[in-house]
Parts: structure tokens; C-alpha cells; sequence
């Protein structure tokens, strides 16, 4: 794979602003973990190599177990997540395949019960920058693992 454009060398002035965006979004109500797990499966849906290349990284190093990571692609069937992690990974899902009509009012009162209108607000902002950096880094093929030394995700022993 080689990369088409460096987005970060053209747009250099975006990007940096961008990055200021999604650092802003770690400062957040929701839990580590959960974006975490968010993460990976907005890469997931959107066949963003790079981005789940990373996200899994990420994830490990924050001691993210393996199966769990494995039983992320249906995590609907799966026991190992708890309701609050459902409801994250649902919000994310919808937001992330936005249907013709929006979020549905179901959906949307099924993650209320989970989470506080704070914390869906801030997961919102955390499933935006996802989304964008996924469209970015799918886009321009951007290889996978070729920023893991400057992300310090060598550390997480995934090679």
C-alpha cells in the first residue's frame, strides 16, 4: 500500500487544527475504555485499516482484553460488554451509518438509559472525529502502522 497524498504536509494548517479537536475530545465524561471500543468498531464499519490498525493498538495499551476485541464485530451477540458498552457502541454505530431519517427516537431512549445526556454528547463529539479521521486515512490509503513510533503504539506489541 502506498499512500496517495500526505494530508498532513498539504493541509498542514487543518490538520493541526484538527488534531487540536480530537485532543479536545479525550477530555471527556465517557470512559477511556469505552471509546476505545468505539473506535475500533467505527474503523470496522468503515474499512479504515490504518484506523483499526491503531485503535487496537491503543486499546491494548490501555489493557483492553484480546477477546474482546475480537468479539467486537458483534458485539450484539457477544457477553462480554456490558449495557453501558452497548449503548456506546450503538450510538456509535447510528451516528456512523446515519439512516435517511436520522437516529431514530428508539435508539436514542435506549442509550439514555445508559448514559447521561453529557456523556451522549461528548461520545457524539468522540464518534465525529472517528468518522473524520477514518474518511481522511481511508481516503489517502495512509499505511498502516507508519506512525506507530511517533504515537508511542510500538508499545503496544502488536506487529
Amino acid at each position: 500500500m502506498t499512500q496517495r497524498i500526505d494530508f498532513a504536509k498539504e493541509s498542514a494548517d487543518i490538520t493541526k487544527k484538527f488534531v487540536e479537536f480530537v485532543a479536545a475530545t479525550k477530555e471527556n465524561a465517557v470512559e477511556e475504555s469505552i471509546r476505545d471500543l468505539v473506535n475500533v468498531r467505527i474503523a470496522q464499519l468503515n474499512n479504515c485499516t490504518f484506523c483499526l490498525d491503531m485503535h487496537v493498538k491503543q486499546a491494548k495499551i490501555h489493557g483492553e482484553r484480546d477477546l474482546r476485541l475480537y468479539h467486537l464485530a458483534s458485539w450484539r451477540e457477544s457477553t462480554l460488554f456490558a449495557p453501558r458498552e452497548r449503548a456506546a457502541l450503538a450510538w456509535a454505530e447510528v451516528l456512523t451509518r446515519l439512516p435517511d431519517l436520522g437516529v431514530p427516537d428508539d435508539i436514542y431512549e435506549r442509550v439514555h438509559t445508559q448514559l447521561n445526556e453529557k456523556e451522549i454528547s461528548d461520545l457524539t463529539f468522540v464518534v465525529m472525529a472517528a468518522n473524520a479521521w477514518t474518511r481522511v486515512n481511508a481516503g489517502f490509503k495512509t499505511v498502516p502502522g507508519s506512525s506507530d513510533t511517533m504515537l508511542g503504539l510500538d508499545k503496544a506489541g502488536l506487529n
